[in-house]
């Protein structure tokens, strides 16, 4: 991940371990769990954790672990990525909470309906992990598939969303 804004970095402890938050000047870039799949080497950042984005995403990431907020309102940035991811992580912020969908019906909403794999692909590499709910995307038979932070965060987070 390569960015030309000043680019600083900040942690938060969750109920499933460890987090990185990464962020420029205007919008958060990276949140992920420590050690999660697809995840940048952050150690060149420096820790900014008076940061206005970084504070803004680990207060409003502690309001949903606590139950109280299900949807977010800092702003990302999702240049890191190819047209197709982005279009594939704009898909996912429509995701209500609480709810899960389909790969398949994902490349049916970006208007490419045979792309599955692709967008399984892009779902895997979401940089802005709950903030943008990848883990609300599930298997077209209703299972439990792939998530880069691991299937049981993934389930305690959807379980977490079942009571907001």
């Amino acid at each position: 991940m390569k960015t030309s804004r000043k680019t600083v970095r900040s942690s938060l402890s969750s109920p499933w371990g460890p987090m990185t938050l990464v962020a420029h000047d205007e919008a958060l870039v990276w949140v992920g769990f420590d050690g999660q799949k697809h995840a940048p080497d952050t150690s060149q950042w420096p820790v900014a954790d008076d940061h206005p984005v970084l504070q803004l995403a680990k207060d409003e990431l502690q309001q949903y672990f606590a139950g109280e907020r299900s949807a977010f309102d800092v702003p990302v940035d999702f240049s890191s990525g190819t047209a197709f991811q982005q279009s594939v992580w704009a898909a996912l912020q429509e995701i209500a909470p609480g709810a899960t969908t389909s790969y398949g019906a994902i490349g049916q909403s970006i208007g490419n309906p045979k792309a599955v794999r692709a967008v399984g692909g892009a779902v895997g590499r979401n940089p802005i992990t709950i903030i943008v709910p990848c883990h609300r995307v599930v298997g077209a038979n209703g299972a439990m598939t792939g998530y880069a932070g691991g299937l049981p965060r993934k389930v305690a987070l959807l379980q977490l969303e079942s009571r907001l």
